[in-house]
């Protein structure tokens, strides 16, 4: 019997978006920067990106593949509910389906030591989990982080309170990627004291009885002397000691012991020395609200920034800032696909990390930049600002996404959208055809480059022999010039190939027409504007459960 792939199904997971590469445009009159430097760390090179967050992903692939480090993202829950923000009733299977597509770029555009991180309620998480194990692989799975999103229990529930949501974390290469350990808190700082005046300083006792049996674990079961009582101490036949008796002989003569401050404890206590232990803590999978924030600490920061119209949605800044100290350090990149009000790129600003966000919203200048503008001028004081020491700086740049590359005129031919101009044109053609945009201030006839000998030429002209044959006399036998034209005069395709060897001349939009889809500009999670996919000819009727079987 043939070995079966284990993995989600749904009505149309096999059709997939043919993305157009689209070049981003910033806006200047958008961009924002702080009026001067106010340390030497300030990053100004961040961006913050207005449209479809499945195109941006895409117009970001050429350039960011493999060096972003970490990827937070709060996507719409999918619960039925109606926000002012997103439409947040999906149908089952269309949302699986926008995930799997974004997901699967956002692995590509991760580090080899990246990491994601995806915000998530009982809803979806279950179903979320396994699609990231079909796109990231299951070995690649890190943890599944409980958040205590509220303090309180919500009395009017129906069934139970629901007071955590699912932080799931997967890694680009888990056995590339390892977490950094958190600084100890003050409630862990303050574990550690000197109650005998220790010459090697604070220390925190830990238990010296480890979870094995007697029958376990012989040789942890022996008699130990107290040096006050004098008396001999026996484990507890089902908890013996954490140490053999050699460990413990060793640590006896380093007085690592502690009895009490009468010496007279019936068990003892293992001292471990603040300045012997790691410096930070392992990060663990239950996240408490008073350590990193719940929703109304996250509404009331957010009230700051727009109090007529408050984001209805918004994540605490305390919330990205564990995960920004486990995944990341100072420089690195963070990626937030769904920016939402702006949390992940506050946070990551005044962390001294990188950022790119992508939000497609009007609350993308109604909440996020005025948001941005005041942590860049220093204005912001809540959130982390204090812990973090932020003083204001840096800045960012606006981008929005082009136009579609093709348009339709009047008579319903694909011809090349008249909004584009010349750079703009070779921009695209660059980015179509895997060439890095890079015009050339020498040699006009440069507009990109793939290799150190292989380059890019793009026009709207028509070309004639006699251009081609001046063009490949300045090209040269040791260089290939990929020519993109509106059309070409005098030869013939095969005359062309034969004559000058080293250019490749092909036709736009002929060149481009097929490439991918044209003229879509929204991607958005919003079922309106996505209709369900057709079952394909043969394929097994609708089912009640992703698996096949019947829904509970």
């Amino acid at each position: 019997m043939a070995r079966q792939k284990l993995e989600l199904t749904w009505i149309g997971k096999d059709q997939r978006p043919r993305l157009e590469p689209r070049i981003l445009l910033e806006d200047p009159a958008r961009s924002y920067h702080a009026r001067q430097r106010v340390t030497d760390k300030d990053i100004f090179d961040n961006r913050l990106i207005k449209g479809d967050n499945l195109l941006a992903l895409k117009a970001l692939e050429a350039e960011f593949a493999g060096k972003v480090k970490c990827v937070f993202i709060d996507p719409p829950y999918n619960t039925g509910s109606a926000f002012t923000h997103y439409d947040d009733g999906l149908e089952h299977s269309i949302w699986l389906g926008l995930m799997r597509d974004r997901l699967e770029i956002i692995r590509r555009l991760l580090a080899e030591d990246g990491s994601l991180w995806i915000t998530i309620d009982d809803n979806e998480a279950h179903y979320l989990k396994v699609l990231c194990d079909e796109v990231f692989g299951r070995s690649n799975f890190v943890a599944n982080v409980m958040w205590e999103k509220k303090f309180s229990p919500q009395n009017d529930a129906k069934w139970l309170s629901q007071n955590h949501d699912h932080v799931l974390v997967f890694a680009r290469e888990k056995s590339v990627w390892r977490p950094n350990l958190l600084a100890r808190s003050q409630k862990q700082e303050k574990n550690f004291k000197n109650p005998d005046a220790d010459p090697r300083g604070e220390w925190s006792s830990a238990d010296y009885t480890c979870a094995k049996s007697k029958d376990e674990r012989p040789n942890l079961y022996y008699p130990i002397l107290n040096p006050t009582t004098k008396q001999e101490i026996y484990p507890n036949v089902t908890r013996v000691w954490a140490f053999d008796r050699q460990s413990h002989e060793r640590n006896v003569a380093e007085n690592l012991l502690w009895w009490g401050k009468d010496g007279k404890n019936p068990v003892p206590r293992l001292k471990k020395f603040a300045s012997r232990v790691r410096e930070g803590t392992v990060p663990t999978t239950v996240w408490r609200n008073e350590d990193v924030g719940n929703n109304q600490a996250a509404k009331r920061e957010v009230m700051a920034f727009n109090v007529s119209d408050p984001f209805a949605t918004p994540k605490p800044e305390s919330l990205i800032q564990r995960v920004l100290e486990i995944a990341t350090n100072p420089g690195d990149l963070v990626l937030d696909s769904f920016a939402g009000s702006g949390t992940t790129g506050a946070v990551a600003h005044k962390m001294g990390r990188r950022w790119i966000m992508v939000e497609l919203g009007e609350h993308c200048h109604t909440h996020i930049v005025p948001r941005l503008q005041k942590v860049i001028d220093g204005q912001d004081p809540g959130g982390v600002t204090q812990a973090t020491g932020w003083q204001g700086g840096g800045g960012f740049r606006y981008y929005g996404l082009a136009p579609t590359l093709l348009a339709t005129d009047r008579w319903g031919n694909l011809v090349i959208n008249p909004a584009y101009d010349a750079a703009m044109l070779s921009a695209a053609m660059c980015k179509l055809e895997g060439f890095a945009y890079a015009p050339s201030e020498a040699l006009w006839w440069q507009h990109g480059h793939s290799s150190e000998r292989d380059f890019i030429y793009v026009t709207t002209q028509t070309l004639s022999a006699e251009q081609l044959d001046a063009l490949a006399e300045e090209v040269g036998a040791e260089r290939s010039l990929l020519v993109c034209c509106g059309a070409y005069r005098g030869v013939t395709a095969a005359q062309a190939a034969q004559r000058w060897p080293q250019l490749t001349i092909k036709k736009i939009p002929k060149m481009v027409k097929d490439r991918c889809e044209w003229g879509h500009d929204d991607y958005s999670l919003n079922v309106a504007n996505l209709p369900m996919a057709a079952p394909k000819p043969g394929a097994a009727p609708a089912q009640d459960d992703l698996f096949g079987e019947d829904g509970a």
